[in-house]
């Protein structure tokens, strides 16, 4: 999954949920692409949704943006948003306190656990 030239992703179905492992940088330039394609898979199904973003390497405001965005679509279609984290992710977040309704998870097989 080529998002743009600065992030990149796969994407796996699972039976509950779709696992999406992001490299690169989640910013205003990626932003717009990110926020369609996961959008449109949000839709697709199934609704519980886990985003390992241990591997990116930048998140802005506009990257947080379409995070917020993205779960509150997936409580809208009652499902889930949980989101796997690295340091400078968790640092950002926490920045604007939004750990709590993001669901920051340690480990994709944590977030796994979560979902029912």
């Amino acid at each position: 999954m080529n998002l743009t030239v600065s992030l990149r992703g796969t994407r796996e179905v699972r039976d509950n949920c779709q696992l999406f492992r992001l490299t690169g940088l989640l910013d205003a330039f990626s932003e717009p692409t990110f926020r369609k394609v996961l959008g449109s898979k949000i839709e697709e199904g199934p609704k519980h949704i886990i985003l390992d973003l241990s591997q990116i390497d930048f998140i802005d405001s506009s990257g947080l943006g379409a995070l917020v965005q993205l779960a509150k679509q997936a409580q809208t279609a009652e499902g889930t948003l949980q989101i796997v984290t690295n340091a400078r992710v968790t640092q950002t977040v926490k920045l604007v306190r939004l750990e709590k309704f993001l669901s920051l998870q340690k480990s994709v097989e944590e977030a796994l656990e979560n979902v029912k």
